[in-house]
């Protein structure tokens, strides 16, 4: 993960094994009052990048903040609209 000024880059996996580090990561660099997550540079994703995006999106509400996913990977609007929960989903 890497903030470049006006978006924060995420890259590789948001799988199981990563999650848990993307969570903290990214709650970390919501410091401003809209984060932008860019997705363009994740390789694979499985129900736990829901999760992590989902994580991003309650710390943000809880700091007064918002966040938007942007260059959302295909695989993860599949899994929202399988999971029912693509409305939801921070676009």
């Amino acid at each position: 993960m890497r903030d470049i000024g006006d978006r924060i880059e995420v890259s590789g996996t948001m799988t199981v094994p990563a999650a848990a580090a993307l969570l903290a990561e990214g709650t970390a660099l919501l410091s401003r009052p809209e984060t932008v997550f860019d997705l363009a540079g994740v390789t694979e994703v499985d129900s736990s990048g829901l999760a992590v995006v989902f994580g991003w999106q309650r710390a943000a509400k809880r700091a007064g903040k918002t966040i938007r996913i942007a260059n959302p990977p295909q695989n993860l609007g599949s899994l929202a609209d399988v999971y029912g929960v693509r409305d939801l989903l921070p676009v």
